[in-house]
């Protein structure tokens, strides 16, 4: 069974996540901004989600952290939740 472990950041506008996309482009702590601006309860551990199976997760999410390039940052998606930053730190 395929497992991943991610990390992201959740705002509730588009323009707040390109935002904080651009600031981790110029190398900033991704940590930092989740811990300061993530509105997700993950964000106190740094965006930090822990491992996790394909379907524990919404299937947009699921679709990045499962399919697309890992160690890198994706996003802004939009979920139910608002809108994502995520990068996926390893999958097997």
């Amino acid at each position: 069974m395929a497992k991943a472990c991610a990390v992201h950041i959740l705002v509730k506008s588009k323009a707040e996540a390109q935002s904080l996309k651009n600031r981790l482009a110029k190398g900033e702590s991704f940590s930092a901004l989740a811990k300061k601006y993530s509105t997700c309860p993950s964000g106190k551990k740094g965006g930090d989600l822990g491992e996790f199976k394909p379907g524990q997760m919404v299937k947009a999410f699921d679709n990045v952290v499962f399919k697309d390039k890992i160690l890198e940052v994706h996003g802004p998606l939009k979920t139910q939740f608002g809108y994502h930053l995520i990068k996926t730190l390893y999958r097997s």
